[in-house]
Parts: structure tokens; C-alpha cells; sequence
């Protein structure tokens, strides 16, 4: 019933629009003939009423599939909210054939997070993990201008590189730091974005010996980070929004750490074992910052 109410009142909220209208374009008149000789004849058979009417349903119906699918990526938001992956996934996976950005960067970011369940075989995750990639490289596709699309295309070209080896991995280095970038170009409000560029600065920080040689035959000049640089993001994207990962709280913690200030580590590898572990990921962050403080106390 209540359904029932929502589509009668975007059928009248569209007919008030109708009625608004000064007059038909004639453009569309045409346009509309010249689609199949079928429809030109019924076109040219109906009054001016009656295409009216049809005019209107024909766009009543684009407002319904439109209002559907903001319905869904509402209902897709507020799952991710809740931690549930697998019915997220579920939902999204439905429109895995969708021509738009806002679905298809969803999708990636729904299978990765289902890639990270524990429970996932190492052949499911590796599957995932490629769904995941070919789902961000889509909506980059599809619009540029998504934020969400270069970071998580970058997040995914990151993990892809897990399985095609050191040398790819940090071929895509630059590729990533770039996407990245771009996404905090694109929305500098988004700490998430701050937040892995900071991840990426860390971990050529902390890159092995054996790995920079392999980056250094790879560029003239190897991509090359510092453990104040990735602070310094991390930081930021604390303030950007505090409190919204319990990754970063961690990291923060870690890279206190290695540059010896072990009383700031210890603040932030405290609040990240108390972050309320809703995902997967959280639970993992929980269980190593609780590691850490036990090495970093004793």
C-alpha cells in the first residue's frame, strides 16, 4: 500500500509538471516519428491530448526506474553502514550490468570487502579481488569526474598487484598515487582518499632493501616516501573527519612508532583497539593495534 502511495505520488508530481508545460516541442514530435514506422503511425494517429498522455507516462515511467534506483543505492549505503557484506553484495550484484558510476564503484568496493572476509578460500578471494578491479575500472570509465571511481580504482589496481608480483606492484605505484591524488583533487573532503595515500607513503617507507632494487631497475628515479609524509596525511584525514576508520587510528599508532614517539603511538593504537568493530577489517585492526600496544608496553 505504501508503495503503492510513493508511485501515485510521482505520477502526480509529474503530471503537475506536464500541465506546466507551455506547449509540445516539435522537435520532439519528430523525433519521436522517426523512431519505427509503428510508432510514427500510432504518433500521427493520436491527438494532441493523447500524446500528452503518453508523453507523460513515458516519462513517469523514467521517474519511477530513476527513483528506483536511488532507492537502491540508499538501501546499498545503509548496509555498507551495518557492516553486512554479503547481503550488500547481493543487492549490488543485481545490476552488475548497470551503465553507471555510482553503482559500478560500489560493486568494487562491495567485492573487495568480500574478498577480506576471513572466511573466503584463497580462489573465491583471488575471484573477487579481479570482480573487484574490473567493477572500479568500469565506472572510471563511465565518469571521469567521480571521485569515488579513481579512488577506488586505485584501491583495486593496488590489490590486483598482490597477485601479479613485486615488479607490477610497484609498476602500478605511480598509477595509484595518481588516481589518488586525482580523488582528493576531485573531493578534498574525503578522509578516505587522504587516508590511502598516507597507506601508500607508509609502505614505500617501510619498503625492504631487496624491493627498492627491484623499483630501482624498474624507474630511473623509484617512487620514494617518508614516514612524515605519511603522517602528515594520515593526520589530515583525521581532521577532515575524526574518528572515521579505524585503519587510521592504527596507522597513526604504527607510524608513531617508527619514528620512536611511543607515547603518541600508544594513544592511537589505544583508540584503535576501543573502535567499535563493525566490519571485518575492524576486527582485524582491533587485534593488531592490541598486539602492538603488548610489544610497545613490555
Amino acid at each position: 500500500m505504501m508503495a503503492s502511495a510513493g508511485l501515485f505520488g510521482a505520477f502526480r508530481r509529474l503530471l503537475s509538471r506536464t500541465v506546466r508545460m507551455r506547449r509540445i516541442n516539435e522537435r520532439i514530435w519528430t523525433d519521436r516519428i522517426r523512431t519505427s514506422n509503428k510508432t510514427a503511425s500510432f504518433l500521427v494517429a493520436v491527438t494532441p491530448l493523447s500524446f500528452l498522455i503518453y508523453d507523460t507516462v513515458t516519462r513517469f515511467t523514467s521517474v519511477c526506474a530513476l527513483e528506483s534506483a536511488e532507492e537502491v543505492l540508499e538501501q546499498a549505503d545503509y548496509l555498507y553502514s551495518c557492516g553486512e557484506t554479503e547481503k550488500l553484495h547481493q543487492l549490488l550484484v543485481k545490476h552488475k550490468e548497470s551503465d553507471e558510476a555510482e553503482f559500478l564503484w560500489r560493486l568494487a568496493r562491495a567485492s573487495r570487502d568480500l574478498a577480506l572476509l576471513s572466511r573466503i578460500s584463497a580462489e573465491e578471494k583471488k575471484r573477487l579481488t579481479y570482480e573487484a578491479f574490473d567493477f572500479a575500472s568500469k565506472a572510471l570509465e563511465k565518469k571521469q569526474s567521480s571521485f569515488a571511481a579513481h579512488k577506488w580504482f586505485a584501491i583495486c589496481l593496488s590489490d590486483v598487484g598482490d597477485y601479479e608480483g613485486i615488479k607490477v606492484k610497484i609498476g602500478n605505484s605511480y598509477i595509484i598515487r595518481e588516481h589518488l591524488e586525482r580523488a582528493i583533487e576531485l573531493n578534498p573532503k574525503d578522509a578516505t582518499s587522504i587516508h590511502i595515500l598516507g597507506y601508500w607513503c607508509f609502505a614505500f617507507a617501510e619498503l625492504p632493501w631487496y624491493q627498492r632494487k627491484v623499483a630501482a631497475v624498474i624507474f630511473a628515479s623509484p617512487p620514494t616516501a617518508t614516514y612524515e609524509d605519511a603522517l602528515a596525511f594520515f593526520l589530515k584525514a583525521e581532521e577532515v573527519d575524526p574518528n572515521f576508520y579505524s585503519k587510521n587510528l592504527l596507522m597513526l599508532g604504527k607510524t608513531y612508532a617508527m619514528l620512536r614517539d611511543g607515547q603518541r603511538a600508544a594513544l592511537w593504537l589505544t583508540r584503535a583497539r576501543d573502535y567499535p568493530a563493525v566490519t571485518e577489517e575492524d576486527k582485524q585492526v582491533h587485534k593488531e593495534a592490541l598486539e602492538l600496544l603488548k610489544k610497545l608496553n613490555g
